[in-house]
């Protein structure tokens, strides 16, 4: 059974950086598989954020490309999430997924709220 779970702190403030991680559990990050960042904005759809692939290389929205740093733990089995110099068009549940030609397993999402 893969698990997937989302940790980091819910709320950050304008300009700060927004570090979230990814807890794998019954699979591995080094497999052939490519892990994402997801995230939904109140009142609005899926977002793709980026995705590291198993081997390590790293893949970005371009909407985000510049703020957006996403790497991973090998000995821990996560990999993590880094979005600077957030504003609050950056509030949303943010989801990490294993990508496998589509997202097939997900975590249960966890909600940023960029405020000062």
């Amino acid at each position: 059974q893969v698990e997937l779970q989302e940790s980091g702190p819910g709320l950050v403030k304008p300009s700060q950086t927004l570090s979230l991680t990814c807890t794998v559990s019954g699979d591995s990050v080094t497999t052939n598989y490519y892990w994402s960042w997801i995230r939904q904005r109140p009142g609005k759809g899926l977002e793709w954020i980026g995705m590291i692939r198993y081997s390590g290389e790293a893949y970005y929205a371009p909407s985000l490309k510049s703020r957006t740093a996403i790497s991973r733990d090998t000995t821990k089995n996560q990999f993590t999430l880094q979005l600077s110099s957030v504003t609050p068009e950056d509030t949303a549940v943010y989801y990490c997924a294993r990508t496998n030609g589509y997202w097939d397993y997900w975590g249960q999402g966890t909600q940023v709220t960029v405020s000062s």
